[in-house]
């Protein structure tokens, strides 16, 4: 079983050394909040409520969560053990098969390359809003150039430049929730309300005025939510002391995200009929957000906001971009890409994947041309669907995992970090995003993006036969 000090010398090859352990414990947390609180939460959040209604986005953000905490928890596990950048390739590959480490690995990676697409397009529609006069794929270049410089400095001013952009966002959701609130109970005034509407708004239309499917069918776009959670398994390969860190920062960062997630919905429940919360004609800015900021009677609200969602947007591709390129290092550092690809710089960032990863974030420059729209839902399909297949791969590989722990005589009070409740937890993990995987066929929107994804998968296995026979 290779320790973390044998993963990290390994990397004293070439041009190659190994990537600097900067991160502690607050900025793990800020990461991975960071890359979860962005599209899903600003704009995914209020499709969820239109499709499901208020009672079935709550339902389907607890059960999103439960998902995510089962997934960190074997992903905790594993991580602690063996604590190495590009973590969920590494452990697919040994505990699922190299093939399969290699798929994943890819997978993260479009799932991230994409994501940035997704977020700079977002950023870039609500700064056309501002300044129609410009271009988007000006700002594109732009927010792309800021993104590229912060990964490239150095892995501590990106930690750094993370935990303050994650802040900003996790500041205005919690005052959105006080606020929302406060104008639900009547503390303060909300436009269109003589009395408090208190929470009869949930349940106006019946429990579940859509039906119970809608619930299912969403569980991709609530799940690509809380995606960004997994970055601590990412960033343990960078982080002082992992044993104790990625399991005080996993459990931090889940009930944290449970707390802004559903208070969120039941804010935006409570305040808005739940058919007004979704992506109106006028694009992303009519983020629910918005709506009832303005309601409430905060100046400038939609500025405000639009400011917070574009820091949102960047400080989720930040997230992205820094995940991604590990993932192509880790990828070329077990020779499965060329050695190029590991060489890093002085400063320990590995700066040709860097380079490359931001390729990814081209699809978003294509909005200009065709319906921003329809490309941010298909990249949002996308990055959703390639995120839950890493997830199940993270389940199960911690699954094989126990199970060869155990054959080698050794018991769970031996582990640095124990996931709870084995074998339960990995197998409802599986299960879950399993389930979760199937509901992106029945949305008629997401099958070609659905098609790409398994084509992509496809191809990945092919490539990975066609390496390692020709050196075998």
């Amino acid at each position: 079983m290779p320790s973390s000090n044998h993963q990290n010398d390994a990397v004293h090859q070439g041009n190659t050394m190994p990537l600097k352990r900067a991160m502690s414990t607050r900025h793990l947390v800020m990461i991975s909040l960071g890359g979860a609180i962005g599209t899903g939460l600003f704009l995914g959040s209020g499709e969820v409520i239109a499709q499901t209604g208020p009672v079935g986005a709550i339902i389907a953000y607890i059960f999103g969560g439960l998902i995510a905490y089962m997934v960190m928890l074997c992903l905790g596990e594993l991580a602690v053990h063996m604590p190495v950048s590009g973590s969920f390739g590494a452990y697919a590959k040994q505990y699922i098969g190299p093939g399969t480490g290699y798929t994943i690995t890819w997978l993260y990676w479009l799932t991230w390359s994409v994501t940035l697409g997704t977020e700079f397009t977002a950023a870039a529609l609500l700064m056309q809003e501002w300044f129609p006069h410009i271009s988007m794929w000006i700002w594109t270049l732009i927010f792309g150039g800021v993104v590229f410089g912060l990964n490239m400095i150095s892995t501590r001013l990106f930690a750094e430049s993370e935990f303050w952009l994650s802040l900003v966002k996790v500041v205005t959701v919690i005052a959105f929730i006080v606020l929302g609130l406060m104008a639900i109970l009547g503390a303060v005034s909300y436009q269109g309300y003589t009395s408090a509407p208190l929470f009869s708004n949930l349940t106006a239309q019946g429990w579940f005025p859509e039906g119970l499917f809608p619930i299912f069918a969403t569980m991709l776009i609530v799940n690509f939510a809380f995606s960004g959670t997994e970055l601590i398994g990412v960033a343990a390969g960078e982080t002082k002391d992992p044993a104790k860190n990625v399991p005080k920062a996993i459990n931090t960062a889940i009930f944290r995200l449970l707390i802004f997630f559903v208070g969120t919905i039941v804010v935006i429940s409570a305040l808005l009929p739940h058919q007004a919360a979704g992506l109106a004609a006028e694009g992303v800015s009519s983020s629910p957000f918005v709506t009832v900021f303005n309601q409430i009677g905060i100046p400038y609200a939609e500025d405000i906001i639009r400011f917070v969602i574009i820091t949102a947007l960047l400080s989720a591709a930040n997230s992205g971009l820094f995940a991604a390129s590990r993932m192509m290092w880790s990828l070329s550092h077990q020779k499965q890409l060329p050695q190029i690809f590991s060489k890093v710089n002085a400063r320990g960032i590995p700066y040709i994947a860097v380079m490359v990863t931001m390729l990814g974030a081209m699809p978003g420059l294509l909005s200009e041309q065709f319906a921003p729209e329809t490309i941010f839902k298909n990249l949002l399909g996308v990055a959703a669907f390639t995120m839950v297949v890493v997830w199940m791969s993270i389940c199960l590989s911690q699954f094989n995992f126990r199970r060869q722990w155990y054959k080698q005589g050794k018991t769970v009070q031996d582990l640095g970090f124990a996931a709870p409740l084995f074998p339960i937890v990995p197998i409802l993990g599986f299960v879950f995003c399993f389930i979760t995987c199937l509901s992106m066929v029945f949305d008629p929107e997401m099958l070609a993006g659905f098609i790409g994804c398994m084509i992509f998968i496809v191809l990945c296995y092919l490539s990975y036969y066609m390496i390692y026979h020709k050196k075998s």
